[in-house]
């Protein structure tokens, strides 16, 4: 017997995302948690490159294997889902084919900074011209809340339940210890200053990193008890103080405490693909 289905009516009738020409509509809706920040982070990147005004024809997004490697899967781009860790390695092959792409690299603190941590600092020591952004939500959220490299000292996790005892990663002081020409820290509370961030991000030369810090209220929120996605944007509230051109050093992420967020590193230095072009116009005499 066939059954008969009613239409599923809209809620706004008309309405349309304002950034729905770089969205792949038809992967809608999203299958994130409900409370989680992902959804911010991806309309704050799509409103930065918006703003950007970029050919869309010359923006590449990348990332590894995670809940926010998902991410690209929704943005009607060039984009390349790869394999876990390994989002940076193919990122650094396409800016070195076509030095013209503008190429970024969005994935979780576990895919870049575990697995993937040994190509993040070298890319960043090359300062190769990438734009990489990591949500950090301090857990494995995809994979069943498991503990990370970003999991905070005593913080509960599926391999952790009677907290951790491993001491965590400063992800913006390894970044920037690394040589990244740019460095910053937002929360997904913090809206356009998040969407600033990115396009600063993204039009400085060199290996550039932004720090999202997100709510896991599935995994990491509930083992916790930190309470939903909502609870957690009220603890950033509470916690988060911005202060531009702190010392990396400085801004431990430490739960209960106050923490920085903001542009802790902005530095002009020749990028690998400029002395890469040097030294081949050097040994060739400026012939190409």
């Amino acid at each position: 017997m066939q059954v008969k289905t009613k239409p599923v009516p809209e809620i706004v009738p008309g309405a349309r995302h304002p950034m729905e020409k770089f969205l792949r509509t038809e992967r809608i809706p999203h299958i994130w948690c409900s409370g989680c920040g992902l959804g911010t982070v991806l309309g704050n990147f799509l409103y930065a490159l918006d703003e950007l005004a970029w050919d869309p024809d010359s923006v590449a997004v990348v990332a590894g294997i995670g809940c926010t490697a998902r991410i690209p899967g929704y943005v009607r781009l060039d984009t390349y889902h790869t394999t876990h860790g390994r989002a940076i390695p193919f990122a650094t092959g396409l800016k070195l084919a076509n030095p013209k792409l503008h190429v970024v690299v969005i994935s979780g603190d576990g895919d870049l900074f575990a697995i993937g941590g040994n190509h993040l600092i070298h890319a960043a020591r090359r300062n190769v011209d990438l734009t990489v952004i990591c949500v950090n939500n301090f857990n494995y959220g995809m994979t069943g809340g498991q503990s990370g490299p970003t999991t905070p000292l005593d913080g509960k996790t599926t391999t952790t339940p009677f907290g951790n005892f491993e001491h965590s990663f400063n992800l913006v002081h390894l970044a920037a210890s690394a040589g990244a020409s740019y460095v910053a820290r937002w929360t997904t509370l913090d809206g356009r200053r998040l969407q600033r961030g990115f396009m600063e991000a993204l039009s400085h030369k060199g290996f550039t990193f932004v720090e999202v810090i997100s709510p896991c209220p599935t995994n990491y929120g509930r083992r916790n008890k930190i309470g939903d996605g909502l609870d957690e944007l009220r603890y950033y509230a509470d916690h988060a103080s911005i202060r531009h051109g702190a010392d990396p050093k400085d801004t431990e992420f430490i739960p209960g405490k106050p923490f920085l967020v903001g542009k802790f590193v902005e530095s002009d230095k020749p990028t690998y693909h400029e002395m890469y072009a040097a030294k081949a116009a050097e040994m060739t005499g400026g012939k190409k």
